[in-house]
């Protein structure tokens, strides 16, 4: 049997009955861009590619246009040429369900006038119809589920200017040109490794970043829309609002309603190095999306564990970039059918009699061992040159196996070289204790063996969760996650 991703024979079978704040949600960040974060077009392409991968939550970025009459879509202050808002909802309504029918989440961010504001709720109902979800209620206690949404498309408003405002100041105050060092342009950037998540936590320690020097509270937003059309408001599903304070105020949950809260990679690290249990109790209940630093301009990506080991279920991605951590990204939500929407473990949900949640900085036993065995690998000499591993000779193969998850669970292990064969016999074992087996993903890359360089061969990530025991032929990806024709490795999977 062969393990493409779906081992469940690309059937959902999560209970998707539960609110939306109990689901890890597949979300795009910047969704409209076509490469890097200063320069590149902005266009519906990469919308669309999103959500034929089965994306579910894509970003918006709202700007009056030059003739302050309509509405464009861009990375603001940058030299991003725009693309139409009409545009972008139009191909979003027409690709929405193509790869799930779970609800697509558009997260809005708004920079426009009450005027503009208003024809931005016109052309929304106007597109989506009666596919738009919005509820009666001016707040929501609960937030819906994705059964219930099945088919429907909600809005998201943040605060606005969420990314321009950082300690140093706007980005408009700075002199930013699209410049890229070597090795860090899109097409080069995607062998490097994912960043340690203990090494985010240290680096975050000595960061100095409090929430209320940068944050927009709610009474700043409703300054911001208080002359925004009720009809726009209204259409507004998940609320975005960023209360006054700390890092850790800004994580207090209110009984009476449910919100969305944003934050940084960095904010991430910095509020989880000390309050771990306070983001875990935060949702539980609400939304908390994670977003790229405003630094990351070649549109690269972050080490996505530290947001799931405290249930942040929008942990948002450049999905236009290449990468590692992508190809985590993208393994993750090969789970459940690759819906989108991923359950979150039990673990992640429970609060004792005491009121205490779990502490992703805790010890934790080890819960489950999985055995992987890779036999064999093949196909190669179908999908490449002869030539383009070794001008001479037959490939030097070697295979890197290891898990992706939380610090304790994490690591790469390789096997031997085989020399001189397009079809290597590797027959290694590897043993991976997991501590959190619920949200590891299973690494496996095959390079070739050269004295200057290794040669990149082929790559996948696995939801252990989903791994069947037995002997399973695995197909392999190359490094834009695009799945070679015949290259594939033989391999077996047991749990004890």
């Amino acid at each position: 049997m062969s393990v493409d991703c779906k081992s469940h024979g690309f059937q959902v079978h999560h209970d998707m009955n539960a609110p939306l704040s109990h689901y890890f949600i597949y979300t795009g960040h910047n969704s409209y861009l076509t490469g890097n974060q200063l320069s590149s077009d902005c266009s519906d392409a990469p919308i669309i590619k999103a959500l034929q991968i089965g994306v579910r939550v894509i970003e918006l970025d709202m700007w009056p246009n030059s003739s302050k009459d309509d509405i464009d879509i861009l990375h603001g202050r940058t030299l991003t040429a725009p693309v139409s808002l009409l545009k972008c909802l139009a191909s979003i309504k027409k690709y929405a369900f193509v790869a799930s029918p779970y609800p697509v989440i558009i997260t809005l961010e708004d920079h426009l006038t009450s005027d503009l504001q208003a024809k931005v709720a016109k052309m929304v109902l106007e597109v989506f119809g009666d596919i738009l979800y919005y509820p009666e209620s001016k707040h929501l206690q609960e937030f819906p589920s994705p059964e219930a949404l099945k088919g429907r498309v909600i809005l998201s408003t943040k605060p606005p200017k969420e990314y321009l405002e950082a300690k140093g100041g706007t980005m408009k105050d700075r002199d930013i040109e699209p410049k890229f060092s070597k090795g860090e342009n899109e097409e080069s950037a995607w062998g490097i490794e994912v960043p340690d998540i203990q090494d985010e936590l240290q680096d975050a320690n000595k960061d100095d970043m409090s929430y209320h020097e940068r944050g927009v509270d709610e009474d700043d937003e409703q300054k911001v829309c208080k002359n925004a059309p009720l009809e726009y408001k209204h259409l507004i599903t998940i609320k975005a609002g960023k209360p006054k304070g700390s890092l850790v105020d800004a994580l207090k949950s209110d009984p009476e309603k449910v919100r969305r809260l944003s934050l940084s990679e960095q904010e991430l690290a910095k509020v989880a190095a000390g309050h771990g249990p306070k983001i875990v109790s935060f949702t539980q209940r609400n939304l908390l999306r994670i977003y790229p630093k405003g630094t990351r301009f070649n549109s690269s990506n972050y080490n996505p564990f530290l947001g799931w080991v405290h249930g942040a279920q929008m942990v948002a991605f450049n999905m236009q970039g290449y990468g590692r951590a992508l190809w985590l990204m993208n393994g993750f939500y090969k789970a459940n059918g690759g819906c989108g929407y991923v359950k979150k473990p039990d673990f992640l949900m429970q609060t004792c009699p005491d009121g205490k949640v779990f502490d992703p900085t805790a010890d934790l036993p080890v819960k489950k061992t999985l055995k992987v065995k890779v036999y064999m690998g093949d196909g190669w000499q179908h999908d490449f040159k002869q030539t383009h591993f070794d001008s001479y000779s037959p490939p030097d193969f070697y295979a890197k196996v290891g898990i992706a998850g939380v610090p304790s669970d994490s690591v790469m292990r390789k096997t031997r070289v085989v020399e001189d064969s397009w079809v290597p016999m590797w027959e290694d074992g590897f043993t991976f204790p997991l501590t959190v087996p619920e949200i590891a993903l299973l690494r496996v890359e095959v390079h070739e063996y050269d004295v200057n360089e290794d040669d990149f061969g082929g790559q996948t990530v696995l939801p252990v969760s989903e791994l069947w025991p037995g002997i399973r032929t695995v197909p392999l990806f190359d490094h834009k996650g695009m799945k070679f024709k015949s290259v594939k490795l033989l391999m077996s999977f047991e749990f004890v």
